[in-house]
């Protein structure tokens, strides 16, 4: 391979699980110039992964890289043990039960090679009791992207306890290199940051669409022309702090946290729950949105392309 074909020294990754995650990871990969091997013992898995990169090279394209034989460097292997074995990164994407982490990490740590990065995709457990099954623990990190890892520039890199400064920032220059925004956590809490404040917003969503204040479709509407839109370019605390005009924040507390803490109270105060009647709802208005699954994430992925180039995010290492 050429120097090109490395990203912070990484040249074959070994994606394991092959989801909407783990392909999109690999697609991803294979558009910055690595090799993938796939490792999943689901039937068809090897299908689903190649529909997945298709339908993903337009956009990938779109963004500047070089999609020409995307596939060219695209394997798959069941057998995890075999899978990893030429590794130089293992970007693990399995499923969120802590158990089968153990069981998948004590494989890939018994034939990895010494000098590999441990990476897992996991949404919300902590590094620390992921590891607990490594007999090098040092050697693992949370490399927690947001979906579709392929666009959205986040990666949220979350050490455990007893994970290496040398880990961390392997695993970030590695993620920059990808053209993505690692941000490392300064501390392990469940979830982490984004998830929790995606939980967070989705309950209120949750609450006022099962109270009949608004439909699936009219609040997605409200939020993509408001906050959606306002958090593109400035987060929470900076648009807060323009709020209060020449006193920034400090005014804005003033004078309008009040209000923010009566109705944080209430929140608080409100039960939050998919029970049947909420799922049905749901469900139902589901409907409104129209077009499949796929139809909708290819609506979403050009609408996130024309998105990133607006705030002039790019792909560039």
């Amino acid at each position: 391979m050429s120097e090109n074909d490395s990203i912070a020294g990484i040249h074959k990754v070994t994606v394991v699980g092959g989801g909407v995650i783990g392909a999109s990871w690999a697609a991803l990969f294979l558009a910055r110039g690595l090799s993938v091997t796939v490792s999943d013992p689901q039937p068809g898995v090897d299908e689903a992964v190649r529909t997945y990169v298709a339908q993903a090279t337009p956009a990938l394209k779109a963004l500047g890289l070089d999609t020409s034989a995307l596939t060219a460097r695209l394997s798959f292997e069941p057998d995890l043990a075999t899978a990893v074995r030429e590794a130089d990164l293992v970007q693990e994407n399995g499923p969120e039960r802590l158990e089968v982490k153990h069981e998948m990490w004590h494989t890939i740590e018994s034939n990895a090679p010494a000098g590999a990065l441990f990476a897992t995709s996991t949404s919300g457990i902590p590094a620390t009791e992921i590891a607990t099954a490594l007999r090098d623990p040092a050697r693992l990190v949370v490399g927690h992207p947001f979906n579709p890892p392929h666009l959205v520039p986040l990666v949220e890199v979350v050490p455990g306890e007893r994970t290496s400064a040398e880990t961390v920032e392997r695993a970030r220059a590695f993620y920059r290199g990808l053209g993505k925004q690692p941000q490392v956590l300064r501390k392990e809490v469940p979830g982490f940051v984004a998830n929790r404040l995606q939980s967070a917003i989705f309950r209120e969503c949750v609450h006022l669409v099962s109270e009949g204040v608004v439909t699936m479709q009219e609040l997605d509407d409200i939020v993509t022309s408001s906050i959606g839109q306002r958090w593109a370019v400035a987060g929470p605390f900076r648009s807060f702090h323009l709020a209060g005009g020449e006193g920034g924040l400090t005014h804005f507390m003033d004078h309008l946290g009040i209000g923010m803490e009566r109705r944080w109270a209430d929140m608080v105060q409100e039960k939050v729950a998919f029970d049947e009647p909420t799922r049905q709802l749901l469900t139902e208005q589901v409907k409104d949105f129209g077009g499949t699954v796929d139809e909708l994430a290819a609506e979403r992925d050009r609408r996130q392309i024309v998105l990133l180039r607006a705030l002039g995010e790019t792909f560039d290492a």
